[in-house]
């Protein structure tokens, strides 16, 4: 399939394309001194041949989105694109794994994996056969912390209506087959003994649990107990519960236009019952205690797997694109600090980096790696060293540039493809966005001063409140990390170990 692209009467999306089509285009990422002094570069990681860029404000002016509502309530946003002729849609149910019940998680995520698995008149054999019939696709999704729950199809334009038919089939009418229940649980057991032999999902569970406590985000795979209770029942309920149009946004972005979509998705959901829906209340994220360092017990692994961390901001925080642009500075790729100073410079690991997010909730702004066992020390050293040196010294206008060009150009990049166009729409009418948020955005980015990096990592580079995570052999890490505070170590299940049961082991 064509990848879609803008109309072409867009010149400055184009200027935005160009910029990016140099290989050149990830740009140095220079170490920069405190006091103005000149930039420092890591050894061995001078980037050269920049690709010149405009230095005048690029702007964007995408296309609007069109929208109407169904009597049921059911919300309809369409994004017309019509370079190639394909369609993206997306049923938004605005309910996810936040509305699971505390004793009962992972229900929303289990429900939308198993929509596809049968319906009042289509077998999971059906369903498979007959969008592949057509040359389209049809997923569901959620998630432990999500908002939402998704449904997702794309296609051919011509193909629309039959898509339209297969996916409100599914959306509305899905049975939960027991047989089907039963397997998806079977898998899901065998596979959460898969993820608990990997250190790098025991550290995101640890971390998880030292930010969260007992809020919902702190859980990143239902518990086993969650899982073996489920049955049909349980789906069916939930489904009923938040599966309503008055409940849902239809998101589309394609080759059609308003007039020519409302008839089909009059068609396919005009008779989609609405409901009265449970409201879903999200708890507050919960204070943070001080500094603390837990050390996740593997005896005889030849790495460290860190992490470091602290809370970070909702996704309307006004404080979102100062971050977005420090965490590009100090991990956001490997032009940015950690990536040249704990690869490029110490060859203490693949990678380095560090990543921020946000919802209705309070996100975490963390950095991570794995390292050889021996290095511990010294990337233990170099990873403070970084989140000290972004929070007292200014950044340089030469490193804050870069990291401009970086994300400009990922963005013009990313109105290229359906699905980021959808997803603009829908985070746009999730979290009740300006209308022209992302025409806006690259002023919005360039926008950015060195002081302003400055503010927002003294802000949330919290090293009173830094969570540290490390998973690797306590035996030869536990006096490293001792050095930066009390180390608490578990093993793998979370069970304390004692100094005594480390050395014999």
């Amino acid at each position: 399939m064509k990848t879609l692209t803008l109309k072409s009467k867009m010149p400055a999306v184009a200027v935005l394309i160009a910029l990016v089509g140099s290989s050149a285009f990830g740009c140095s990422m220079v170490r920069a001194q405190a006091g103005g002094a000149a930039p420092q570069s890591s050894k061995g990681a001078v980037i050269k041949g920049k690709a010149p860029v405009n230095k005048n404000v690029l702007r964007v002016k995408l296309p609007k989105a069109r929208e109407a509502t169904l009597p049921n309530g059911l919300r309809v946003i369409l994004l017309e694109s019509h370079k190639v002729p394909t369609f993206t849609a997306q049923m938004v149910i605005l309910s996810g794994g936040l509305a699971d019940k505390l004793d009962f998680r992972g229900l929303a995520s289990f429900t939308a994996a198993l929509m596809r698995e049968g319906t009042a008149k289509r077998t999971s054999k059906d369903i498979a056969e007959q969008t592949d019939s057509i040359g389209a696709t049809l997923a569901s999704s959620s998630g432990l912390s999500n908002m939402t729950s998704t449904v997702t199809a794309s296609g051919l334009v011509e193909s629309l209506d039959q898509t339209f038919e297969i996916m409100a089939d599914v959306i509305r009418n899905p049975t939960f087959p027991t047989e089907e229940v039963e397997k998806h649980k079977t898998r899901a057991l065998a596979q959460l003994l898969v993820q608990r032999s990997s250190p790098q999902f025991l550290a995101q569970e640890q971390f998880s649990r030292a930010i969260y406590g007992d809020h919902p985000a702190a859980l990143v795979a239902p518990p086993a107990e969650s899982i073996k209770k489920l049955t049909t029942k349980d789906l069916a309920a939930f489904h009923s519960a938040y599966y309503r149009p008055n409940n849902a946004i239809l998101a589309i972005v394609g080759d059609v236009t308003l007039k020519e979509l409302m008839p089909k998705i009059e068609k396919a959901f005009g008779d989609w019952q609405k409901g009265d829906v449970p409201v879903t209340t999200i708890p507050a994220v919960p204070a943070q205690a001080g500094s603390r360092i837990l050390l996740i017990d593997r005896p005889g692994s030849v790495q460290t797997v860190l992490q470091l961390g602290t809370l970070g901001i909702e996704r309307t925080n006004p404080d979102y694109f100062s971050l977005l642009l420090a965490d590009k500075i100090l991990g956001g790729g490997p032009a940015a600090r950690l990536f040249l100073n704990l690869r490029e410079d110490k060859g203490y690991t693949y990678g380095a980096y560090s990543n921020f997010g946000g919802s209705r909730f309070r996100g975490t702004w963390v950095s991570g790696s794995e390292v050889r066992t021996e290095v511990t020390e010294g990337a233990m050293k170099e990873f403070i060293f970084e989140l000290k040196r972004l929070r007292d010294e200014t950044v340089s206008a030469e490193e804050l540039d870069n990291a401009k060009r970086s994300i400009v150009g990922s963005f013009a990049l990313s109105l290229e493809q359906p699905q980021s166009l959808l997803q603009n729409i829908v985070t746009q009418k999730l979290y009740d966005l300006p209308a022209d948020y992302w025409d806006t955005y690259p002023q919005k980015v360039a926008a950015i001063t060195p002081a302003d990096i400055k503010n927002i990592s003294q802000k949330y580079i919290d090293l009173d409140h830094l969570q540290v995570v490390a998973v690797g052999d306590a035996s030869k890490a536990r006096d490293v990390l001792a050095k930066y505070g009390k180390v608490e170590v578990d093993d793998a299940d979370g069970k304390p170990v004692t100094a005594g049961e480390m050395q014999n082991k």
